[in-house]
């Protein structure tokens, strides 16, 4: 029995298949955390959906920024981006079955040593307080109002944490932080308008891991999002994100041991960072 962290799939199924050939995945053994973005800008999100609705019971999927842009356009609250590919999920006969399934997956995991999020976590948040307010957003998102939380999700305000922070400003401040987040401010004050890698980024920009005195230190992180930066092992965090979109690969590492699997993908669009 083992169990596989997987980068951002984004609807390339093809890859992902080929992924779980390469770590010889068994159903009726191992586990799969997808750390989020599961759909939009691959070439088949509807399978990726279909797929891991029917292994349920052997993965925990978290929610990304795609995903959460999914269910808002499925709501009519926002259009389509002009790169999307959502039509498929939209126009599927089981819609209403996959968009429900996909609101209740959660915003966080955490098990043992490990915290999967899919972008990042604010410097102040302790793993329990980050667990705290990722069921918080769940509750909504479960919930009779999860309409009213997506037509007003869009925004970068407020960009700092206060504990003060009520309704939808603390919602939205959440699911930015766990979907969104690369950079900080030396502040503390979120930055949504670069998504380069730490090399090529102002000098004054902090990558949100590598913020002083941040209170997740005693949990090794697990997340995505972040294509430029690629491949990240360090001490305490781990990003899986190796741009399988773009061309590059579609990455797993096998918690148990911290073996890395990866499998080439092909480019599904020019090479260059994604939301």
């Amino acid at each position: 029995m083992a169990t596989y962290a997987i980068g951002d799939i984004q609807g390339c199924f093809e890859a992902f298949k080929e992924l779980l050939v390469a770590i010889a995945f068994n159903p009726a053994e191992d586990r799969l955390w997808l750390c989020g973005d599961l759909v939009n800008r691959g070439e088949d999100s509807i399978g990726t959906l279909r797929w891991c609705m029917a292994h349920d019971d052997r993965i925990v999927a978290i929610l990304g920024n795609h995903d959460l842009h999914l269910l808002a356009v499925a709501e009519g609250f926002v259009p389509p981006h002009r790169n999307d590919t959502l039509t498929e999920i939209l126009e599927a006969p089981d819609r209403d079955a996959v968009l429900d399934w996909l609101r209740r997956r959660p915003m966080l995991h955490r098990e043992g040593d490990w915290l999967m999020v899919h972008a990042g976590l604010l410097p102040e948040w302790t793993p329990d307080l980050a667990e705290s307010l990722a069921r918080e957003l769940e509750t909504v998102l479960r919930g009779p109002g999860y309409r009213d939380f997506l037509a007003r999700m869009y925004g970068n305000e407020p960009r700092r944490w206060h504990p003060g922070l009520a309704g939808q400003d603390r919602l939205r401040l959440v699911a930015n932080a766990m979907t969104r987040l690369r950079y900080l401010h030396p502040d503390g004050d979120m930055e949504f308008q670069h998504k380069c890698a730490p090399a090529d980024a102002p000098a004054e920009l902090i990558p949100w891991y590598a913020m002083p005195d941040r209170r997740s230190r005693r949990v090794h992180v697990l997340f995505g999002h972040w294509s430029t930066l690629g491949l990240l092992a360090g001490e305490d965090v781990v990003s899986l994100d190796t741009g399988c979109l773009w061309g590059g690969q579609l990455s797993a590492i096998r918690l148990e041991d911290s073996r890395l699997f990866q499998v080439r993908c092909q480019a599904r669009r020019q090479p260059k960072p994604h939301g």
